[in-house]
This record gives C-alpha cells, sequence and structure tokens, in this order.
C-alpha cells in the first residue's frame, strides 16, 4: 500500500495551481506515480472555474503568479472553502509565511523544495482530515447532452442506462473530466495513462478517442462534447 493509500481510503484528489507550466508538469507527474489523480491550473481564474466544478481534497497554490496571487485566492477561496490548501512560494521571510497561514492556508512550503517534502507535506494535510470529509456527499456530474457522467464514480450513464466504458475509456474520461474546456495533448494522454510516450502510443490513443467518440456523440465524425483543439490535443467540453 502506497502513502497515498494509507493517507485516504479513495484516491485522492489533487490541484496543483502554477503558472509556470514545467513546474506544473512535474509535479503532476511525480504526485501520479505516488498515486494521487492530479488536475493542474495556470492562474487563479483557471483554478476557479476547476473548483466550481469539481472536489478536490487539497490544493497546492503557488503564491507568486500573475494576477491575482496565491495568497490572494486564499483568502478568498477560504470565505466559501474548507480544501485544504498548501503555499508554494519561492518567498522564504516569516512575514510572507504568516501572511499566508493568516489568510487561511492549511501548510507552507518554501521553493526550492525537494518533491519528496512536499508529498510528506501532502501526506500529513490528509491524516489530518478525517476520511469521511473527504468523501464528497454527492458526486458531481458533467453533462453531455442526453448522457451524464458522474465524475466521482467515474460512470457514464445515458438516462437510466449505464453506458459500459472499457478501461482505457474509462481513464480517459476521468482525466478529460478532471479539466473539462482545457485541451490535453497526445503526448500528456499517453504519459497520464501510464504507456510509453512513442508515435505508435499516440496513435493508439487516437483510436480510443474515435471509439469513445462512438458512445457519447450523435455524430461521432462532428464530435460536439470530445473535440479536437487543432494544434492543442482532445477537450471535454460538457453541457
Amino acid at each position: 500500500m502506497n502513502e497515498a493509500s494509507r493517507a485516504a481510503d479513495v484516491v485522492a484528489h489533487l490541484l496543483i495551481v502554477d503558472d509556470d507550466e514545467r513546474i506544473r508538469t512535474l509535479l503532476q507527474r511525480f504526485l501520479i506515480r505516488h498515486g494521487f489523480l492530479v488536475s493542474t491550473a495556470r492562474d487563479a481564474a483557471h483554478a476557479r472555474r476547476l473548483l466550481a466544478g469539481l472536489e478536490f481534497d487539497l490544493v497546492v497554490l503557488d503564491v507568486m503568479m500573475p494576477g491575482e496571487d496565491g495568497i490572494a485566492l486564499t483568502a478568498a477561496l477560504r470565505r466559501t472553502l474548507r480544501t485544504p490548501i498548501l503555499l508554494l512560494t519561492a518567498r522564504g521571510e516569516t512575514a510572507d509565511r504568516i501572511a499566508g497561514l493568516e489568510a487561511g492556508a492549511d501548510d507552507y512550503l518554501a521553493k526550492p523544495f525537494e518533491p519528496k517534502e512536499l508529498l510528506l507535506r501532502i501526506n500529513a494535510i490528509l491524516r489530518r482530515i478525517p476520511a469521511e470529509e473527504r468523501i464528497v456527499p454527492g458526486p458531481k456530474v458533467l453533462y453531455l447532452g442526453p448522457f451524464r457522467y458522474e465524475v466521482e464514480k467515474g460512470e457514464l450513464w445515458r438516462g437510466d442506462e449505464p453506458v459500459r466504458l472499457t478501461a482505457t475509456e474509462s481513464q480517459l474520461m476521468r482525466l478529460f473530466a478532471a479539466r473539462p474546456g482545457e485541451p490535453i495533448n497526445r503526448t500528456r494522454l499517453v504519459e497520464d495513462l501510464g504507456r510509453d510516450g512513442d508515435q505508435a502510443q499516440e496513435r493508439a490513443v487516437d483510436v480510443q478517442i474515435t471509439r469513445l467518440r462512438r458512445k457519447i456523440e450523435a455524430d461521432p465524425k462532428q464530435p460536439r462534447y470530445l473535440q479536437t483543439v487543432r494544434g492543442a490535443g482532445y477537450m471535454l467540453a460538457p453541457d
């Protein structure tokens, strides 16, 4: 049993918010390898959209972002959100740490840091939360025309009838549902599916996308919900 499993009875879903794409990608890959489900946001506005539609167990939030910074976002979220927040920042001064904690952050980690220390801090925060508080009382739902996708359960329904998904299709739906409205390129999909990143695997993803479209689209050749974004990849666009 890995550390994430010991910390929670269900797979913890983390949100990484950082304007540096390289850092977002590195942290996402590292945390996925350690058993977490990980979504990413590039700024405060993007994070707000994801938080409005999905439940997260913990937010890892960079302080130094353009526009609304991490401390301001933390203070705003704390008015309505109980989800734990771990701040990341290049600032190491005591006054800055205090400002973050006063805004409502649960912990504070100064850059640069060892990824293992971040992992330990995340698990420490999750252990402090009773498991029952991390279980969403009602599943969040994404609507795709006559279909509905229950995010927490990973189930696709058409009315009262379940739609059978293969293991790979189920993984793809979870990945897209974690980032609705955000294009995901084929390379990222291959990596998140845990496969070797070569052209053959990217073509295999294309095949899986085609099969998934046949299950959720009225016209798979002109997809409405699982769209191709030119030069950016694929995107789930729920109603």
